[in-house]
């Protein structure tokens, strides 16, 4: 006989846990494939060192959620509030970030030619059109920001971290989460500098991000949460999934945080893939023997020459004595990354960007991140919108960053699991 749950919950993430604590109701089970909590916020413990899978750092902008995740935590003191100092290295100088409101710490040459490029962008874009997809995320940062912002910076930097062309982007790929600056702003920030934006301050628990994730689960029965069991297929018709374990279970509602294409996958549901593209990314944690650049936490190398596209520095937000990277190279979807081949190229770009000078590497971790970044287009939006409508009628509901297709910040995605909790909620009260 099948089990039977009114809420079953695919992914013990932050997506997947935070609907769980807001749910009314206990008549919930999660399902998790991997053996442990946390997709993608898990955290390494290795010779003294604290890493993330990656850099994963806290902007609450919902005072309410913070203090909730605070109340859960051992002590009050295990979070550290940092002020953020983020560079970008750009041809063997550093400049502060973002690129566009400190074009004035370019040479001279290149300034006036940012500057130029920016005043007259309007003009420029009659002879870009035949170049670029002006409605596109490459061609939004042409058309505001004109060719000298966007190809020193901006479009390197971009196809770095997508590992794809920004042609194929909707010009809203990164929504709040762009530094859009104006012409007053851009001067403005000449005489008087403001760099801030959406992160300028941010927390992180200095046991790592599974201190948000362990906060998230605190209250959650043992009987809830199957760890080591994925989701092999979903009936729609009968409201039946089956666990890759050959276990069915029937549910009222089904929430998945799983990648989209695959929750698709697991429906059947025809969609075409070409429409639900995304990157990987790989990721090496390295500890070293001693300190290197002091204040900065982390730098952006826009370059193509340099092989990483963001250094990130624990030590420095942790005030650790031995410095603590993180490094993120992104990979096409289908790209195999040779572990070996790129840390010896990292070492190496390393060094010539001045962040290692006689350092010895004492410790390391590796993760590839697949999915990373999802590619956001014109056509995965209305995809997204027609799928989701005919899984709604059944009862399932896509959330998270992966779930969701979309590119969000941690506390946007609690905020949207209690969003649904509370629809689920409302209903169970009515």
């Amino acid at each position: 006989m099948a089990k039977t749950t009114k809420y079953l919950i695919v992914g013990a993430g932050i997506s997947g846990l935070a609907l769980a604590n807001f749910l009314d109701s206990d008549d919930y089970l999660i399902l998790e494939r991997e053996p442990e909590i946390g997709g993608w916020c898990k955290t390494i413990v290795k010779e003294g060192f604290v890493w993330d899978f990656s850099g994963h750092f806290f902007h609450f902008r919902d005072p309410e959620i913070e203090a909730y995740l605070r109340a859960r935590m051992p002590t009050d003191d295990e979070v550290v509030t940092v002020v953020r100092d983020s560079r970008i290295y750009y041809q063997g100088t550093e400049l502060d970030f973002p690129f566009q409101k400190n074009i004035h710490q370019l040479p001279h040459d290149e300034f006036i030619e940012c500057l130029y490029d920016l005043y007259f962008r309007e003009e420029h874009l009659e002879t870009l059109k035949d170049e670029v997809d002006l409605t596109s995320f490459k061609g939004m940062l042409y058309e505001k920001f004109g060719r000298g912002i966007a190809e020193k910076f901006l479009i390197p930097y971009n196809e770095k971290l997508y590992a794809c062309d920004l042609d194929l982007l909707d010009r809203e790929a990164m929504g709040r989460f762009f530094p859009h600056a104006n012409m007053a702003e851009i001067l403005r920030n000449m005489r008087n500098p403001d760099n801030r934006s959406y992160n300028s301050t941010f927390t992180y628990p200095k046991q790592g991000a599974i201190m948000y994730v362990n906060a998230l689960a605190k209250d959650i029965p043992e009987d809830n949460l199957l760890l080591n069991t994925g989701l092999q297929s979903i009936d729609l018709a009968s409201k039946t999934a089956t666990t890759t374990s050959g276990e069915e279970i029937q549910f009222e509602h089904l929430v998945s945080s799983a990648p989209f294409d695959k929750l698709l996958n697991m429906t059947a549901l025809p969609y075409q893939q070409e429409d639900f593209t995304y990157n990987k990314v790989l990721v090496f944690n390295l500890g070293f023997d001693k300190k290197g650049p002091e204040g900065v936490h982390w730098t952006y190398f826009p370059d193509r020459d340099m092989r990483f596209y963001r250094v990130g520095f624990y030590d420095n937000i942790l005030n650790t004595p031995r410095m603590s990277l993180y490094i993120e190279i992104g990979y096409p979807a289908d790209g195999e990354p040779d572990v070996d081949a790129e840390r010896a190229r990292v070492l190496k770009d390393l060094e010539r960007a001045g962040i290692i000078d006689g350092h010895n590497l004492v410790a390391e971790h590796n993760i590839v991140l697949d999915p990373a970044y999802v590619h956001i287009t014109e056509r995965s939006r209305a995809e997204f919108a027609r799928l989701t409508d005919i899984l709604s009628t059944a009862g399932v509901y896509s959330i998270g960053r992966y779930g969701g297709w979309t590119y969000c910040s941690i506390e946007d995605n609690i905020l949207e699991a209690r969003a649904l909790a509370r629809r689920f909620n409302a209903v169970e009260e009515a």
